[in-house]
């Protein structure tokens, strides 16, 4: 097995994910920043490597449970390495969601399933000049997932008006999604 404190670049950050069961401790590992690395995830939730796609999913994945963000930005982390990456909205898409027993779970677009609540918040913020929401739920740390319009949706057609406001309850927590017109 290859020693991720030996390893670089690509190669170092996935192998570090690989033998880390579960998510890795990113918060417990400060190496010293390395650099930046091409790595771009779009807004459309694409990861791109020098400019294209990473195809593989499984990589995709494994790269999704070393991210973090520090003040300066995002980074791939490992033991022995810290590469900032870019990321032009936020780092995840909640892709899809389903309720039961008062809960709304959400399954994001690297295979994250998370329940909204006290310690996994919805979001919306409105665009003030257009009157757009931006929905968003809390994964883990500082990372965030952009809830796809169409979850949006559905998440709409569960809420109640309570205040001039629909709201949308999960794990005990009501949740705004904006004003009813």
């Amino acid at each position: 097995m290859t020693n991720p404190a030996t390893s670089s670049g690509l190669s170092g950050v996935a192998e570090a994910a690989r033998q880390a069961p579960g998510l890795p401790p990113v918060h417990l590992w400060h190496p010293a920043h390395c650099g930046d690395i091409d790595i771009l995830i779009r807004a459309d939730g694409a990861w791109m490597h020098e400019g294209s796609p990473i195809g593989r999913p499984e990589l995709v994945r494994l790269f999704s449970t070393v991210l973090r963000k520090d003040p300066d930005g995002y980074h791939l982390v490992t033991p022995a390495e810290k590469l900032k990456i870019r990321v032009e909205d936020l780092p995840f898409r909640a892709v899809a969601v389903q309720a039961d027993d008062g809960v709304l779970t959400f399954t994001t677009d690297v295979g994250d399933v998370v329940q909204a609540g006290a310690d996994h918040p919805i979001v919306v913020e409105t665009d003030a000049e257009t009157g757009e929401p931006s929905p968003r739920l809390h994964v883990r740390a500082d990372l965030w997932a952009r809830i796809a319009r169409s979850v949006f949706y559905e998440m709409v057609e569960r809420a109640e008006a309570v205040d001039g406001q629909l709201v949308v309850r999960s794990g005990g927590e009501a949740f705004a999604l904006g004003g009813v017109e």
